[in-house]
């Protein structure tokens, strides 16, 4: 457990940076579409999507008793998969310019050379297009439109408006990335169910604490390609206030589904616990910060989220609620 959480937490990190200004590159791109499969596989930032589709299977998990039919859980998991993929690439391809600027992302694909814009455009058009034709076909049309909804609400909305125009992109554009429960709520029932929103407003809550932390270790970065972020606009120690208090808030909204009948004790005592943990690395950030502490921070928000949807799937089946 400890070594994959430590492989997902390196390479959200690595894919984390939003980014955006191309100033060249000294290598050759090739032209060949299936030339480099490896600068396919990262333009899809496949353990963020890993993380986005627990998120779904816990949606799925949750929404009807017992086990899940399999004709519905891997057409669902599948089509949910590739169309977060091509948000993925879709932002590297909206980003490539500033990428090479921005320390952390430089060496992404795009910058390198390594693939070209017109090659990952049509490998973002194709597997979107599968992804969706799967969804509509195989599980919903309901499903179907929402995922959609979601990668034109990340790969657009926020990466091309949200977050050149206000320091809240994150906060507004956070939601592109905190419906992959309701995808899986609605890939089971073909209906959008009060619960399902309750999975979705704790991601929601917990995004702009986890990244805003980020965008303190990442300053200079942001202020350098003009991102107005947050910690750019209104300083860090107004940022790191809001990272406090958001864990606060977060706090509140991850009892919800214990005091709804969701979850049973042993989420509670999960969240409860992970929770505390969360704030204390964001009084921490506020009051007692080290060089690292902000990096510190970003890293827990990622390990925060995985446990608590696995212990709210864990709780799930081994604690049913009646």
């Amino acid at each position: 457990m400890s070594k994959a959480i430590n492989k997902t937490l390196n390479e959200t990190m690595h894919e984390a940076m939003p980014a955006t200004i191309n100033t060249g590159n000294n290598h050759q791109t090739s032209n060949n579409f299936f030339a480099n499969w490896r600068a396919y596989y990262d333009i899809t930032k496949p353990k963020v999507v890993a993380l986005l589709v627990l998120t779904a299977l816990v949606g799925m998990s949750l929404s009807v008793p017992g086990g899940l039919p399999w004709q519905l859980l891997l057409p669902a998991m599948l089509g949910i998969a590739l169309l977060s993929s091509a948000a993925a690439a879709i932002n590297h391809i909206v980003d490539e310019k500033i990428d090479t600027i921005m320390g952390r992302t430089h060496n992404r694909p795009l910058p390198e050379g390594r693939l070209s814009v017109s090659n990952a455009i049509i490998f973002a058009a194709g597997i979107a297009l599968l992804g969706f034709i799967i969804l509509y076909a195989l599980v919903n049309p309901l499903t179907a439109f929402l995922t959609l909804a979601g990668l034109v609400g990340y790969s657009f909305v926020y990466t091309l408006y949200l977050k050149r125009a206000t320091p809240q992109n994150i906060t507004i554009g956070g939601l592109a990335g905190a419906i992959p429960p309701l995808l899986g709520w609605t890939a089971m029932t073909n209906e959008i169910a009060p619960n399902a929103l309750l999975l979705v407003l704790i991601i929601f809550t917990w995004t702009p604490p986890h990244f805003w932390a980020l965008a303190i270790h990442r300053k200079n970065d942001y202020a350098k390609v003009n991102i107005p972020m947050l910690p750019v606009t209104h300083g860090v120690s107004f940022t790191k206030t809001q990272i406090l208090l958001y864990t606060v808030l977060l706090f509140v909204v991850c009892l919800l589904p214990y005091l709804v009948g969701m979850s049973n004790w042993l989420y509670l005592v999960g969240a409860c616990v992970l929770n505390l943990i969360f704030f204390g690395y964001a009084w921490q950030l506020k009051f007692n910060a080290k060089e690292e502490t902000a990096m510190a921070t970003f890293k827990f928000s990622i390990v925060h989220l995985m446990l608590l949807f696995i212990i709210l799937l864990v709780d799930h089946y081994w604690l049913p609620m009646n």
